[in-house]
Parts: structure tokens; sequence; C-alpha cells
């Protein structure tokens, strides 16, 4: 479920639309006969119509699918879930924030950070994260990503 209404279908058809658009705004700025117009040089690598890349981008998105999201910014690369408890351990609730900092397709170009609390007498109390649980949930993430790559490139 994700919270915002964002579908990884509806970013993908957002972002065809926003090259078609650009595409469609350079050819009528290469038109114009012997007017003096500005020409528009756009290639579709340089259109993105989120801020960081699109595949980290849909690919978290999809694996954080099943927690509630609070805060989803394409543009800034920031995901931040809602507290999710799973139902075979209501004891344990997660929270996760992901972070996207560039528009190329590297591992250094995602971070995930968790936080995790545990039922004691009736309240939440802070609890520790394994590391290697982050880096999996990051593996998942840059995994995923690839895969979406080349499904793009193979069509």
């Amino acid at each position: 479920m994700i919270g915002s209404g964002i579908s990884g279908t509806s970013l993908a058809r957002r972002s065809l639309h926003g090259l078609a658009l650009s595409a469609a705004l350079a050819s009528l700025a290469a038109c114009g006969g012997g007017r003096d117009r500005p020409q528009v040089d756009v290639t579709a690598a340089q259109v993105n119509a989120i801020g960081v890349n699109s595949f980290l981008w849909r690919a978290s998105l999809e694996t954080l699918s099943f927690m509630p999201l609070m805060q989803a910014d394409s543009r800034g690369g920031v995901i931040v879930t809602d507290w999710y408890t799973n139902p075979d351990n209501p004891g344990e609730r997660v929270k996760l924030s992901v972070s996207i900092l560039d528009q190329d397709l590297r591992a250094d170009a995602l971070r995930v950070a968790a936080s995790r609390e545990v039922s004691q007498a009736g309240g939440w109390v802070a609890a520790p994260v394994q590391a290697a649980t982050v880096q999996r949930l990051e593996d998942i993430i840059l995994t995923k990503a690839r895969e979406l790559r080349r499904s793009a490139i193979n069509g």
C-alpha cells in the first residue's frame, strides 16, 4: 500500500509523458521558418521528471509498498515510512527512511536508515537495528532497480 497514491506505473507514465512533452516542445522551437526563435536542445538523457534516479525511486517504492508512507518526495529523493508492525510479531515495529542521493544508478546513491522499537510495559522502547538488516534492504532495492533498468533497455 502506498499512502501517497503514487504507483510505479503512473510514475513511469508521467516520466514518458514528460519526455514526450519535452520532445514536442523542442520540435516546435525548431520550427519557425526564417524567424529568429531560440533553439531548444533537449536530449532524453537530460530530461528527468523526478530529481533522482527513476529506477532507484521505483524500486524503493515497490520494495516498501507493504509499509504505510508518511512522505515521498521524488525531487529530493526521500521516502519515509510510518511505523510498521508485522502481524506475526506485534511486539516490534520498524520505521524506514530511504534517501536517493544521485541521478545515477550506483550503490552509493542509496541510503537506508531504520528505527526499531519493541513493546515493553505498555510502551514502545527504542531497540537496535542490525547493520546487516539495513544492508540487506539496500541490496534488495539495488537489485530491483537493476532489474527495472534491464527491463527498460530490453523493451
